[in-house]
């Protein structure tokens, strides 16, 4: 098969977006070619950017203030500023939230030379986040693509101390919810049939991955957020391909909160309600 030439692959890449950034996130090779991995990446990220420039669009002011958490290399932070922020004259602000400070320091330098004034980059946890002073008291946005473990959860926590207007989020791998489901597994067996849906170890994971969801959907309507859940792209990029968007609407909150207790209940995870934080 023959190499594609960098004009063969410009379509692929959308117009107004930086060559060097895509270089400098390794996207593109130093000669303007993509493999196969980072053709799939760059389809991905623009795909959410898909969903974010609408809701972006109904902010309606333009110093917008997006937070995007676990932000890890910052692919998601970096091609958003470069579409939609640079172009509001510095007014609009992305802030990175990362645990590693490697990956910040990283970050910071990359914003430093591609000359994106508005980006900034911040090693916190999530507890120092809310709090932090070099951090907005309000945000209108905030994101986590693809946040390891328990960090979509702190992507929540924290967008809802700030109460955000939008929240947009693609769940990764989770394993508190079924460790619980595991831990009391014995116990759930003996209440009903129910407990056949995770009796399995593999059903368990899985059951607990989509439960953790569930759970994380339900917290936020009742906060008043509506959500919808999507799917990202197709099975053949990635499996975490679970898009959940919540906007604030001020909602009512009490029937989403009993449902959000009655399921913890029903299937022995009450421990749980301070981490899918009832209202």
């Amino acid at each position: 098969m023959a190499k594609r030439e960098p004009a063969q692959e410009a379509h692929e890449i959308r117009p107004g977006q930086s060559l060097e950034l895509l270089k400098e996130l390794h996207i593109l090779t130093r000669e303007g070619r993509m493999n196969q991995d980072s053709r799939r990446k760059l389809k991905q990220v623009y795909h959410l950017v898909q969903f974010i420039e609408p809701l972006l669009g109904e902010i309606g002011h333009p110093d917008i203030r997006l937070v995007d958490h676990g932000a890890g290399k910052s692919y998601l932070g970096f091609i958003l500023y470069d579409l939609c922020f640079k172009a509001k004259n510095d007014a609009a602000r992305v802030y990175g939230i990362e645990s590693r400070a490697e990956l910040v320091t990283k970050s910071r330098a990359l914003a430093d030379r591609l000359g994106f004034p508005g980006m900034s980059f911040h090693h916190l946890s999530v507890a120092e986040a809310i709090v932090a002073e070099e951090l907005p008291d309000e945000v209108d946005m905030v994101t986590a693509l693809h946040a390891c473990d328990t960090a979509t959860d702190d992507a929540i926590l924290f967008a809802l101390k700030k109460r955000a207007r939008f929240i947009v989020l693609v769940p990764c791998c989770q394993a508190e919810v079924a460790a619980v489901l595991r831990r009391n597994k014995a116990a759930a067996l003996s209440a009903g049939a129910l407990s056949e849906l995770w009796r399995h170890p593999l059903h368990t994971r899985e059951f607990g991955s989509q439960l953790t969801n569930v759970l994380r959907c339900l917290q936020l309507e009742a906060h008043g957020y509506q959500v919808s859940v999507t799917e990202l792209v197709g099975w053949e990029h990635s499996l975490k391909n679970e898009l959940i968007i919540a906007q604030d609407r001020d909602l009512p909150r009490r029937r989403p909160g009993e449902r959000l207790s009655e399921l913890l209940a029903a299937l022995g995870l009450s421990e749980l309600e301070r981490r899918f934080c009832l209202p």
